[in-house]
């Protein structure tokens, strides 16, 4: 490209921001850093009554989260001198003119400028549709400004792009039908027209626009929801463009140096929360030690909450498990569904409570096996220096007796006996998530339950 490009996201604060204009910011800032481009953020605020503070404060938060970093920044709100100074060339040319429109009020008129259509057929061709033609009568002379102080969307969109010198408009599909309009007022102010791509919506499942419970709730929810900023960026890059191979794990470094406006598809982009759990769960798995303690962080704050403040020991086992056990990758909420359907807060906090048979392996013939494998367990890892009772070196220390005597007679009443559960993680994790002293313990008071049954 002999020119860098120039692109913008152009955001109303009437809303907070959701993932289809995520999207379409995204795919702007993709082009932009793969043409060593420019781009821009504005602020489309000139509808006074629907725009709020907030709103415009969680739109920037959200992008700035996602890590979409803009290299100019605007607010329509500032730029009132600029749309007089081209409004007042359009009326003196003729472009445009003042209508008398009726208001709400019976019997009461209220001034507008409408744009003087010159009805005639418009074709512009788009990176992703191709040629697009249509005829602007249909249009009728449509309004431009409430008054000279009060542009509306078309024509300060417009006046916007032409002073920043925006090269590419590429944004939803939705917005197809605002291109004939928009291109009229470009050829009135003597602007040029950018290079137009108009990326597919997003759908929902059933093929259905975006719904709240879909998917199409702010940005800033999916980061309280535990999701990973990057997780979502490759998520939204696969919403309508792939990169022509079958990766689908991809860092923003490689969606930049793979993206491509022409490998954009036309059809509608279903949102699919699963697949984009399973993203965020491969995405996790790539977090540096430090990366991951700060995703562990927020575990605990909800755990302290949902366990009355426990202990830090007790947290520290908690999130020892979760990480050995891989609900490390998932959502919050997942993980919290993951704590309450396995029982952990029953084995971190309390002494597991079982029967004796539950000790005993399905294949071993009676519990007097199981107390005497327990008893070597216990007694090989009383060996074992607390400095090094890791899971490597537990493992190291019962894996050849467990060979030798068989590893479900072994580890099971071992893994049983620390958890009280059919489903936990492996007994060497466990054992280096607790400790020694508690591993024993607990070995310990499984020896008794067995010791109780034997003898009656």
């Amino acid at each position: 490209m002999k020119n860098h490009p120039r692109v913008r996201i152009a955001p109303s604060p009437s809303g907070n921001l959701h993932i289809g204009t995520a999207r379409s910011a995204l795919f702007n800032f993709l082009f932009a850093k793969k043409e060593k481009g420019t781009f821009i953020v504005r602020i489309e605020d000139t509808d006074k009554e629907r725009s709020k503070e907030e709103y415009e404060e969680n739109i920037l938060e959200g992008l700035s989260w996602l890590g979409l970093s803009w290299n100019e920044f605007y607010k329509q709100s500032e730029s009132g001198e600029i749309y007089r100074k081209h409004l007042k060339k359009m009326i003196d040319a003729g472009s445009v003119y003042l209508s008398k429109e009726d208001i709400k009020k019976p019997g009461q008129r209220s001034e507008v400028i409408r744009f003087k259509n010159p009805n005639r057929k418009i074709t512009f061709t788009d990176i992703i549709r191709g040629d697009v033609t249509f005829d602007s009568t249909e249009l009728g002379d449509f309004i431009v400004a409430r008054s000279e102080d009060e542009p509306l969307y078309h024509l300060a969109a417009v006046i916007d792009d032409h002073e920043m010198e925006v090269s590419h408009v590429i944004r939803g599909e939705d917005h197809v039908s605002n291109t004939p309009r928009q291109i009229l007022i470009q050829e009135a102010i003597g602007a040029n027209r950018p290079i137009y791509a108009h990326i597919p919506l997003i759908l929902a499942p059933d093929r259905t626009k975006l719904s709240k419970r879909h998917g199409a709730i702010s940005v800033v929810e999916f980061r309280e929801s535990g999701y990973l900023p990057q997780a979502l960026i490759n998520y939204m890059a696969l919403l309508g463009w792939n990169p022509g191979t079958d990766q689908e794990v991809l860092s923003i470094d490689e969606l930049v140096e793979q993206f491509d406006l022409t490998r954009v598809q036309k059809g509608g982009a279903i949102f699919d929360e699963e697949k984009l759990k399973w993203i965020n769960t491969e995405h996790k798995k790539l977090l540096t030690d430090k990366e991951l303690e700060v995703e562990l962080e927020k575990i605990k704050n909800r755990v302290r909450v949902m366990w009355e403040n426990p202990s830090e020991v007790t947290l520290e086992r908690l999130t020892g498990v979760l990480k050995v056990s891989g609900s490390i990758y998932t959502t919050l909420a997942e993980q919290e569904v993951f704590i309450e359907e396995t029982g952990l807060k029953d084995y971190i906090l309390n002494e597991p409570d079982y029967e004796p048979e539950q000790l005993k392996w399905k294949k071993q013939k009676d519990l007097e096996g199981t107390k005497r494998h327990l008893t070597q367990v216990r007694d090989a890892l009383n060996l074992l220096d607390e400095n090094k009772f890791t899971a490597e070196n537990i493992k190291k220390t019962i894996w050849q007796y467990a060979e030798k005597e068989g590893r479900g007679d072994v580890l099971w009443p071992m893994r049983f006996a620390l958890s009280g559960k059919e489903k936990s993680p492996d007994p060497f994790s466990l054992a280096g998530i607790f400790g020694k002293e508690l591993t024993i313990s607990r070995i310990n008071h499984a020896l008794i339950k067995l010791q109780k049954n034997v003898s009656s």
